[in-house]
């Protein structure tokens, strides 16, 4: 059976900037989205909603989320994996690190001026995203 695997990132946007999340050294440390796998269970918005609960204490409603990318990558085992990008603007909550085993902050940051260490998938994405472009591939 082909590997296949369907994720979810949170684009989240408040006053000018977008919330990122720093994983912990040992996992890389890199700064990426929030979000993860869609469970089999689980619609893409329902599996973004607790995802965003689960590490950084967001409560997001269904009708405050907009698809606005879609990534195709290939992984090392020459899977395949899906990503939906969606984009939310509104939320309640407290934001915080809601899974201090994997990340060690959430943070801030302006669209123009991102961290160094941001993944090689969520610079890609988000360049393609600020152009407009709402399918890509990314070959690694």
């Amino acid at each position: 059976m082909q590997d296949i695997n369907l994720k979810v990132r949170l684009i989240l946007y408040n006053k000018g900037k977008i919330l990122l999340l720093q994983q912990k050294k040992r996992l890389g440390g890199n700064f990426t989205l929030v979000g993860g796998t869609i469970e089999s269970t689980e619609y893409a918005t329902q599996s973004l909603i607790r995802e965003a609960e689960e590490e950084a204490g967001l409560l997001l409603k269904p009708e405050d989320l907009q698809l606005v990318h879609v990534l195709h990558k290939r992984t090392k085992n020459k899977g395949h994996r899906i990503t939906l990008y969606f984009k939310a603007t509104k939320w309640n909550g407290e934001i915080k690190t809601g899974e201090p085993n994997k990340f060690k902050d959430v943070v801030w940051f302006s669209l123009e001026s991102l961290p160094p260490n941001l993944s090689d998938t969520v610079s890609h994405v988000l360049r393609e995203y600020r152009d407009g472009i709402m399918y890509s591939e990314f070959k690694s």
